[in-house]
């Protein structure tokens, strides 16, 4: 597994001391950034070749979560790469090597000209090893959404959510969500099922559904559709 040592920085820390669940997201995107670039098939690579990896979900579980100042390891791996698809495990370890959090994640390869699917070539599928999957409880991709919920006010997409790319980030839908959840709520796993990509100045309106483990946050287009489903599950303090 490819991994980097890092250390949970005040930044990265919420009210409570702890390593927010957006902070573990930028870690496992950093984290995967860097197997690829130091793999040498990394931003620079596809881009040169008119390609681009977009997740298409998220789901992860928190077993603790770390504090400020504690030191940790962030690891990834691929799982399965096929067709256009791209499969791919992450963990935070602490300084035993216990796990803090675990995560699955799937990708597509899309042409950034057509911004359709195209197949992963052959030296991509070169430069990774995968790795057996890590142990843990694997859910759908799909996230069914209750009818109903609450709508707030729609926010413009700024410049400041966009990643090199030029759409908004994954872990920007993440972030942002977390500012419509109870305050006493505490997310201690999340899935994200990421349907259409969006860019600057598209207006995105968030729905909040009360489920039984937790909440929903949908992230809407004008038209109805959703850019991404955002399922937090936890408690309540």
């Amino acid at each position: 597994m490819y991994t980097f040592p890092s250390r949970v920085r005040f930044s990265e820390a919420g009210a409570d001391g702890l390593l927010t669940m957006a902070g573990v997201v930028n870690y496992f995107q950093d984290c995967s950034t860097f197997q690829s670039e130091d793999a040498g098939v990394g931003l620079d690579y596809l881009r040169a070749r008119g390609m681009v990896w977009v997740i298409n979900s998220w789901q992860i579980e928190v077993l603790r979560y770390p504090a400020l100042g504690e030191h940790i390891t962030v690891g990834t791996a691929p799982y399965d790469l096929k067709g256009f698809l791209g499969m791919r495990n992450f963990v935070l370890l602490d300084e035993q090597g216990a796990y803090l959090v675990k995560a699955s994640s799937i990708w597509s390869l899309i042409g950034t000209e057509t911004f359709h699917p195209v197949g992963i070539p052959q030296e991509v599928l070169d430069a990774y090893t995968l790795e057996p999957k890590v142990e843990m409880e694997y859910l759908p991709r799909k996230i069914r959404v209750p009818e109903g919920g609450e709508a707030f006010p729609a926010m413009t997409v700024q410049q400041c959510h966009l990643d090199h790319n030029h759409h908004v980030n994954n872990g920007q839908y993440i972030t942002l969500a977390l500012g419509y959840l109870p305050e006493d709520f505490h997310p201690t796993a999340l899935r994200t099922e990421y349907r259409q990509q969006a860019f600057l100045n598209d207006r995105m309106t968030p729905v909040l559904t009360e489920i039984p483990e937790g909440y929903i946050l949908t992230w809407t287009a004008d038209d109805g559709k959703a850019y991404c489903v955002v399922e937090f599950r936890g408690e309540h303090a």
